[in-house]
């Protein structure tokens, strides 16, 4: 068995894709085990990346007997100690991760915290001998079912408020997008359903185009999958976006798209972002200054932007 731990959210293990990709290509007749949230089933089955086996984990807390003796255990999950006690609790036969000597784990290599997402697992891999390609990004596509298909996904939230575009900004772009013909729905969880509403009511959508806390994780899937274009903060849905190859533009603040953009040279993929411009002392209440800094007339560019890119990447397949 080669036990595999990102227990994270959706763009965690998006971005770890191709990490999980190259395990099973390294060990093709192992059991693949995934320990990840249970919610998370409908994306393991989308990744493609031979996952036989999810294990429902939350946290980080002492490994079920369902965990016990892997051949090899895998941190994709962080530099440890924590991670790394917790697989080391498994009695692996080996254990690949980034070095800890606080968690007596001196093998791998050295954590670096600026490194993009995506390269950090690939990095990981590549040291112990097994090759990860960062592009392989793409999850697989499924079947669309009752979700409407062709929309443009707005997708104000996030679990965190920093990182949150005002509300009031996703009003004005609903409604300029609305006015250019886009069809838009708001998608979220149930938490903010409310603030989804309130959007709708400030662009003068129909009530029905609020899909927050109506979409599981698989309809929401396949509504990034077969829409139109995405705008969203530095959230899941964006790397849903990525793996689908959806045109997207994404909200940056604090954390820079150097860390958790889409992959470069996608010109259907945009990341705006203010950073760098030495910004005052932020009290921590709403969203982040490098978030707030984003006007509604350059997020409505950027749509126009990947848009034209899609239109002529056709054309030129044509």
């Amino acid at each position: 068995m080669i036990l595999v731990l990102r227990a994270l959210g959706v763009g965690d293990l998006a971005t770890a894709a191709p990490a999980l990709r190259a395990l099973r290509a390294a060990h093709p007749d192992r059991e693949l085990v995934l320990a990840a949230p249970g919610w998370l089933a409908p994306l393991v089955e989308l990744v493609g990346g031979g996952v036989d086996r999810l294990v429902p984990t939350d946290g980080l807390g002492r490994p079920g007997s369902a965990l016990r003796a892997p051949r090899v255990a895998v941190n994709l999950h962080g530099r440890g100690p924590e991670s790394h006690r917790m697989l080391a609790g498994t009695r692996p036969g080996r254990l690949l991760a980034y070095a800890s000597p606080e968690a007596g784990h001196r093998d791998g290599p050295d954590w670096r915290a600026d490194e993009h997402e995506v390269d950090r697992w690939c990095r990981l891999l590549d040291w112990y001998g097994i090759p990860a390609d960062r592009a392989d990004l793409d999850l697989l596509r499924p079947a669309p079912g009752d979700v409407p298909t062709g929309v443009t996904v707005l997708h104000p939230g996030s679990k965190v408020p920093a990182k949150r575009w005002p509300p009031g900004r996703f009003a004005a772009l609903a409604r300029e997008l609305a006015a250019r013909g886009h069809r838009v729905v708001l998608t979220g969880s149930p938490d903010e359903r409310a603030t989804a509403q309130r959007i709708a009511a400030g662009a003068g959508l129909p009530a029905d185009a609020v899909l927050a806390g109506r979409t599981d994780l698989g309809r929401l899937a396949a509504l990034v999958a077969y829409a139109r274009v995405v705008v969203s903060g530095d959230t899941g849905v964006a790397h849903l976006a990525t793996g689908y190859r959806t045109p997207s533009v994404v909200l940056f603040g604090p954390v820079s798209p150097a860390r958790w953009g889409p992959p470069p040279g996608r010109a259907r993929h945009r990341a705006l972002w203010a950073g760098g411009q030495g910004w005052p002392r932020w009290d921590g209440v709403g969203s982040h200054p490098t978030l707030a800094a984003i006007g509604v007339d350059e997020v409505v560019a950027a749509v126009d932007e990947v848009e034209r890119a899609v239109r002529v990447s056709g054309a030129v397949a044509a």
